[in-house]
């Protein structure tokens, strides 16, 4: 899994004006191997990435926070929540998947901008921080929840086996 998530992560996409984004995986990971070995498996892209100066080792912990607990763990209780609410079929597993996913990208760009209004020694306000990463994020969070119900779709499909959460 964890393989899997730092080879989606290499893969970036154009968002605007010289910015781009990529996947996170963190709620596809929750869901095919459960929240807390997907924290794991996101712990171990975000140290390797860090490593190669893809993040940096000085970004270390709260990218472990936002990256690796934030979308893993409040993404799949989304998750939860949906799966609770909705009939229990394929799509709207993958749909929830999808949304979640979406939404923790988001959680993650809040969480961000929460942490830098508290210790963050940028000359940027704490305002413009938030504007700017939600609005960036919602639309790389549209990209991860389709990437993640078009991978649980399949997945649930050919090898329900391997969907923890659909156990």
């Amino acid at each position: 899994m964890a393989a899997f998530v730092f080879a989606a992560q290499m893969l970036t996409f154009p968002i605007a004006a010289g910015t781009s984004g990529h996947v996170i995986g963190g709620v596809l990971a929750a869901v095919l191997v459960g929240p807390w070995a997907g924290a794991v498996c996101l712990a171990v892209v975000v140290v390797v990435q860090a490593l190669f100066a893809d993040g940096g080792l000085t970004a270390l912990g709260i990218n472990l926070v936002n990256l690796s607990l934030v979308t893993t763990l409040g993404g799949y209780a989304v998750y939860r929540v949906l799966t609770q609410l909705l009939p229990e079929t394929r799509a709207a597993t993958a749909g929830a998947a999808g949304v979640a996913a979406a939404a923790s990208v988001v959680m993650a760009a809040l969480a961000f901008a929460v942490e830098y209004s508290v210790g963050g020694t940028g000359s940027a306000d704490a305002g413009s921080v938030l504007a700017a990463m939600t609005g960036v994020h919602a639309v790389i969070g549209i990209a991860e929840g389709v990437v993640t119900a078009a991978a649980v779709s399949a997945l649930l499909g050919s090898r329900p086996d391997l969907v923890h959460a659909a156990a």
